[in-house]
């Protein structure tokens, strides 16, 4: 059996396939179809190597931060607080645990691909028929199609008869391809390649046979599959940007501590032993272990927000990827528009109509320049949406309030545009009933009914191919009769509909000339018609999505369209939406291209049409050579691999595919583009709350640390204990820092650019304020601290007024925390957060507790303390309060002069 490259099959004759893979119209011999069997495996997709459970546990611990947090852990079990530790590596193991279980949903969308294809297959073996499971189907295999069936493997068509292929899932074409036995061209593209049946598409009409040409993993279905797994996932903005901050803060944390131990030691005659606890304080203070926890919690947080906007988040860590996204690459069909056909315009007595209305539901009316036609005065229309309605195979559905098909899209459009029109469907298919018909074949390219009214009056139409229907009348109709046609006038409104994206489809009829009539022929059609008008067809785009790319551009992220149709379709589309559709690239302009081409054209060309999975998946990786921060969506298989790859992949809920879905970081429970955009709001809120969270630890353990340090420089007793900080960091840092967790989006969050990829954590901005804050911090410990000892205050009670100084000062920053630029001092900005309200008054709950509960004081070695002292730590937070707020407003006034 000689075998050629599988891309190859549609170049070749039906006969020559067959010859190539020894097979004739009698099928392959039982035993030759088990020796290929044997020969080239079965008919499914291989499952790729997996992991086992413990590798993947374990890797979800090589990250800086998580060793910053065992490090942590350790000391805190050094230090004997075992319930510290507990928690600590608790949050360790709970985020490992969270890892493992998303990776294992992320490996599911090859099994979502696997369960594509089809469980049985009636082939043709021996001249006899059989039906088998698919995973028994062989190179050779004739297999035997109808409507409603899951194409089983790869097959070169060698007979189709009406047969049309739904393949949106695959290619992204928008309509059922209709099939044909003619060669194509070896360039075209997947959804070019009529004479070929794809692995795991669906026949929606007609029937047909085809010889079995690839199984297994060497169908196209498998050539994606392999694509996926393949794909590299690449790390999320802000775990980059963590990764590169938890080295910088773990080589920083150790260099001051070891400069600290060797300073006490060596200068000011501490002993390596108590310098060594002071060290291990230092560290302890200035680890912020709090900060994964927030940070996995500000992000879970996010998703529920996502999800009540119907963005369900499948990966953590993709919540904040939305916020800094600058490219949105959007498949078209079911996506940015509805993928359901509708008549958008109607050509009939030389003007052109508009039909308005979306969906299959007849809501909407026929207009002339804006205005509602009056049928009765244009009766030709109603002519013509009649004809559509009786030309028909497919019947409108009502279910639950929702509008579908059943059947051909493109009919089920002409049967809204007759409701739209005014017309009972049921009534008129009773009283013009259907006598016979001629069903439409690629060969032929039209449909004709015959028809005979209670009266016996035989009639008939027929819809097809302008060019086709133009060529079998004689006449066209006016609204005040028939009149000679005009062919080349009716060429050019069918190629103006052509150039606006949209499909046309010629209506004709004629009275039969016998109302005896009982059998339709091709002599009865082939000429005499009289053309009622023209259908001009697009699937609409979205109107809610119309306004979102608006939003999206004002929020400085471009939207890139990459679709499997047409170029002109996808030009026509890109301008509805408001896309930039002056250049719209092919997918075989991009095979022409290398990859430094791609780039530059990746940048500036927004529309891309005829592409493949292949195209998909090297524009995104040109994105993302450019520093862009990518979002891709789609529905289709063919979308899945540049889906895994994007920075978020985002699959439509509705009418996605499983691969799709399991592909993707964030799936869209109501298929809508337009929640992307709210999707990117709610990102940079994340974002935005993540940087308040840090921008309120990281002084808090700042000015735990510097407390420490100065101390250790002035040769003080430390101000507060090793264990005392662990109070600090596990009851205030993460309680207060989550309360930022839930602050609301800012005003003119969609106003500004995305953030960019190279940008630092911690700004220059960030930076001044953690060390502005910080010093505060130690000013009012250390200085509340020394304040009580000058007082004549024992250690253990100058110790509790330094931690609840400390405690009150991060109750007052965590106010100003709300809005890092610009100032708090309103009612919205003081009360308007009732999670920072319960937060802060948890940890006065606490704080208490810790002053005055005699187990807790013996636990920590605290005092009960005065009124006296309570004032002076209100005044001290007060003005650690204003200050910040002075700071804020000075920083904003030089910002205006530059």
């Amino acid at each position: 059996m000689t075998l050629i490259r599988p891309q190859d099959w549609h170049v070749l004759p039906a006969e020559e396939a067959m010859a190539r893979l020894a097979v004739d119209d009698e099928g392959l011999a039982p035993e030759e179809a088990e020796r290929r069997l044997r020969e080239e495996g079965p008919n499914r997709l291989r499952p790729p190597e997996r992991r086992t459970l413990l590798r993947m546990f374990l890797t979800q611990f090589h990250n800086v931060l998580i060793y910053v947090l065992l490090a942590a852990g350790v000391v805190t079990v050094a230090l004997g607080h075992f319930v510290d530790a507990g928690v600590i590596f608790g949050v360790v193991i709970i985020n490992a645990v969270i890892g493992v279980v998303q990776e294992g949903k992320a490996e599911k969308a090859m099994d979502a691909i696997r369960a594509m294809l089809s469980p049985t297959a009636l082939v043709v073996r021996g001249g006899h028929k059989y039906q088998i499971p698919a995973e028994d189907l062989v190179p050779g295999d004739i297999v035997a199609l109808q409507s409603g069936d899951k194409v089983p493997a790869d097959l070169r068509l060698v007979h189709a008869r009406s047969l049309q292929v739904q393949e949106a899932a695959l290619t992204g074409e928008s309509t059922p391809v209709e099939k044909a036995l003619a060669p194509v061209q070896a360039e075209a593209p997947l959804a070019d390649r009529v004479c070929m049946a794809y692995s795991g598409t669906v026949v929606t009409y007609g029937h047909g046979r085809g010889v079995v040409v690839a199984t297994g993993d060497a169908t196209e279905l498998g050539r994606v599959s392999r694509m996926i797994s393949e794909v590299q996932t690449l790390e999320t903005p802000l775990l980059r940007q963590m990764a590169v901050f938890g080295r910088w803060l773990t080589a920083i944390i150790l260099a001051v501590a070891a400069a600290t131990f060797f300073f006490g030691w060596l200068l000011r005659d501490y002993s390596a032993g108590d310098m060594f606890l002071a060290a291990v304080g230092l560290a302890v203070a200035a680890i912020p272990e709090g900060l994964p926890a927030v940070m996995t919690i500000t992000l879970a947080i996010g998703v529920q927000r996502m999800a009540r906007r119907n963005a369900i988040i499948r990966r953590l860590p993709a919540v904040e990827t939305l916020g800094a996204v600058t490219v949105v690459c959007s498949d078209k069909t079911g996506t940015l528009t509805r993928n359901e056909m509708a008549v958008r315009s109607v050509v009939a007595a030389g003007e052109v109509f508009d039909v308005t209305g979306v969906g299959y539901g007849p809501e909407g009316e026929i207009q002339r320049d804006g205005t509602p036609v009056d049928l009765d005065r244009h009766p030709l229309l109603r002519h013509l949406a009649r004809g559509g309605l009786l030309c028909n195979d497919s019947e409108l559905q009502e279910r639950d309030g929702v509008w579908d098909v059943a059947g051909d899209p493109t009919e089920g459009a002409l049967l809204t545009l007759a409701a739209k029109a005014g017309l009972d469907l049921g009534h008129e298919a009773r009283v013009c009933h259907r006598t016979d018909a001629i069903p439409f074949e690629s060969e032929h390219r039209f449909m004709a009914t015959l028809h005979h009214d209670h009266e016996g009056h035989a009639f008939i139409h027929v819809k097809g191919a302008p060019e086709r229907v133009l060529a079998m009348c004689a006449r066209q109709a006016g609204d005040d009769g028939d009149e000679p046609l005009d062919a080349d006038v009716w060429h050019r409104r069918a190629e103006d509909l052509a150039r606006q994206g949209q499909r046309v489809l010629a209506l004709a009829w004629r009275r039969a000339d016998d109302d005896s009539l009982r059998a339709l022929t091709f002599e009865d059609v082939e000429g005499g018609l009289t053309l009622l008008g023209l259908f001009g067809l697009i699937d609409p785009p979205r109107d809610e999505a119309v306004v979102a790319v608006r939003k999206t551009h004002a929020a400085g992220i471009r939207v890139k369209m990459i679709t499997g149709d047409h170029a002109v379709t996808a030009g026509a589309v890109a301008e509805q939406l408001g896309l930039t559709a002056a250049r719209v690239l092919t997918g075989a302009d991009l095979d022409r291209l290398d990859e430094a081409e791609l780039r530059t054209v990746a940048a500036e060309v927004d529309v891309f049409a005829r592409t493949s999975p292949e195209h998909k998946l090297r524009l995104v990786k040109a994105l993302q050579s450019g520093s862009q921060v990518v979002a891709m969506t789609g529905d289709g298989v063919n979308d899945a691999p540049a889906l895994k790859r994007a920075d978020i992949g985002v699959a439509m809920g509705q009418k996605g595919t499983e691969a799709a879905k399991e592909a993707a970081e964030m799936v869209l429970g109501d298929d809508n583009f337009a929640s992307i955009t709210h999707a990117v709001e709610e990102g940079r809120t994340v974002y935005d709350n993540l940087k308040k969270a840090i921008a309120f630890i990281l002084p808090t353990n700042g000015g735990q640390a510097l407390t420490i340090i100065a101390a250790i420089l002035v040769g003080a007793s430390l101000p507060i204990t090793p264990v005392q900080i662990l109070w600090v960091n596990m009851i205030t840092a993460v309680t207060l820092a989550l309360a930022m967790a839930f602050e609301p989006t800012e005003a003119g969050a969609m106003d500004r650019p995305p953030r960019r990829t190279d940008e630092p954590l911690l700004s220059r901005f960030l930076v001044w304020r953690i060390v502005f804050v910080s010093l505060l911090l130690l000013a009012a410990t250390f200085g509340m601290f020394l304040w009580e000892l000058e007082g004549g205050a024992e250690l253990a009670m100058a110790r509790t007024v330094a931690v609840n100084a400390l405690v009150a000062a991060e109750i007052a920053y965590l106010f100003n925390c709300r809005y890092l630029y610009r100032t708090v001092i309103s009612r919205e900005g003081l009360l308007g957060s009732r999670p920072v309200l319960i937060a802060v008054a948890l940890v006065v709950a606490f704080q208490l507790m810790w002053t005055y509960l005699p187990p807790l004081q013996l636990l920590f070695d605290t005092r009960g303390i005065d009124l006296a002292s309570w004032g002076r730590i209100a005044a001290a937070a007060a003005v650690i309060f204003v200050a910040i707020e002075v700071e804020k407003a000075v920083a904003a006034r030089l910002a205006r002069r530059r």
